[in-house]
């Protein structure tokens, strides 16, 4: 990556824009207001104010690299998750091979700080899009970049917008197989043999290798659902073996063949690291993305390491790094209280916010079992209390579920040891 654009981030000025952020801070830079080493509950942060907790992004960003790099995988995480070219740069530095993108104005954000390697995990038809990747291909003899194809009439649209906007260098495709009832993908492989076809027609594409994706195929991990993921696991491995025989991998040095979300990444890899044909040189590639910051829902029962699961290794699970603070406002009525906290702050398309800690007024620190959330408006969290009661100006630190939908409602975020703010985050939505 730019280290140097990186960086630079430290020198915005902080200011209205970024909610929960100290009004004392408005006006200095990152860098000027970190220097004061400022405190989540002492330097004026107002609620609701997301966190990220230092100590366990490490501990999950050391844990999948260690896992990746025994099993022989490599990691391009998908980016969509945070937007945040300064956890890009920490993933990258703990080996990841590239960063995952899925639409052509998260990897406007990859190249402006300056990411080097590219899977475009989708397929990339807009034209004007398609123009500015020319240029920049063109000039940056060092960014490697390829998409998805899944029809034929893609690989013509492609080939049609690439000619006349006169690349010099090819744009390399995956084949992407689906399932029907999935997301996109060709249907069969007889299918995507046909687009196969197509691109070694193309003067402008070049095929390096296949893709899938299975999270969209299941969503438990009882045996039905693992079975589903095997037999996709199996067809996509039966695809590249069948474009192998027809010589369709010969002009390219490396086969990419990746699949892989967060939740299912364990029978992936499995099938991925499976012997291949002896002279074939594939890159086994993971798109896992929302393991840096883990959860506290969707993926805490669903992660291979909260389970039981394939390719076991010296692992141990990871670590829920995201929590959000918020006070309590009212308490109305018994067994009810109300916090600053809603739906435009927080995820709630697979679980609700999870109640975990109380901080009280006075700066008592408790855990907090026995609430639960029942419902969110807009800027309001419904807490069951139980036999619990809090009271307003109390602070709840809440777990939260499925990070993909979090950080999008956060453009700059305390990153913690504590209670101390050691970093804040810059997001790109």
């Amino acid at each position: 990556m730019d280290e140097a654009a990186v960086r630079a981030l430290r020198e915005e000025r902080i200011d209205w824009r970024f909610k929960g952020m100290p009004s004392e801070a408005f006006g200095s830079t990152v860098a000027e207001f970190l220097a004061q080493r400022p405190q989540l509950f002492d330097s004026g942060f107002v609620g609701p104010v997301l966190t990220l907790d230092a100590p366990a992004m490490d501990h999950n960003l050391r844990t999948m690299a260690r896992w990746c790099a025994q099993h022989q995988l490599q990691l391009a995480p998908h980016g969509k998750t945070t937007m945040a070219p300064q956890l890009f740069q920490q993933q990258l530095a703990h080996g990841a091979w590239g960063v995952t993108a899925a639409t052509i104005s998260q990897l406007r954000v990859y190249r402006a700080f300056g990411v080097q390697r590219v899977l475009f995990a989708n397929q990339l038809l807009d034209e004007p899009g398609l123009a500015w990747l020319a240029r920049e291909l063109d000039a940056d003899p060092d960014f490697s970049f390829s998409c998805l194809v899944d029809s034929a009439a893609g690989v013509e649209l492609m080939d049609e917008v690439l000619s006349r906007h006169q690349t010099t260098r090819p744009v390399d495709v995956l084949v992407e197989l689906g399932r029907p009832g999935g997301r996109s993908g060709t249907r069969t492989r007889a299918e995507a043999h046909r687009v196969a076809a197509a691109v070694a027609d193309s003067s402008r594409l070049r095929l390096v290798g296949a893709a899938g994706y299975e999270g969209a195929l299941a969503s438990d991990v009882d045996n039905r659902a693992l079975a589903v993921i095997d037999e996709y696991a199996g067809e996509l491995r039966r695809l590249v073996f069948e474009l192998a025989e027809q010589g369709r991998f010969a002009d390219t040095p490396e086969v990419i063949v990746t699949c892989g979300g967060s939740a299912y990444f364990d029978q992936v890899a499995e099938a991925l690291t499976g012997p291949w044909p002896e002279g074939l040189p594939v890159v086994p590639v993971l798109r896992s993305g929302a393991y840096i910051v883990h959860d506290d829902g969707f993926y805490r029962t669903r992660s291979p390491f909260s389970r039981q699961h394939r390719l076991a290794g010296h692992e141990e699970p990871f670590r829920p790094a995201m929590r959000i603070w918020a006070r309590v406002t009212s308490a109305p009525e018994p067994g009810l209280a109300l916090a600053t906290m809603g739906r435009r702050d927080v995820s709630f398309d697979q679980d609700l916010p999870e109640p975990q800690l109380l901080r009280t007024r006075e700066g008592a620190l408790h855990e907090l079992t026995g609430c639960r959330v029942t419902a969110l408006a807009d800027q309001h969290a419904f807490i069951a209390t139980g036999d619990h009661q809090l009271r307003p100006g109390d602070w709840i630190g809440f777990g939260l579920s499925h990070p993909c939908t979090v950080f999008d409602k956060w453009p700059l975020i305390p990153v913690v040891e504590g209670e101390t703010v050691i970093d804040l985050v810059r997001t790109f939505f």
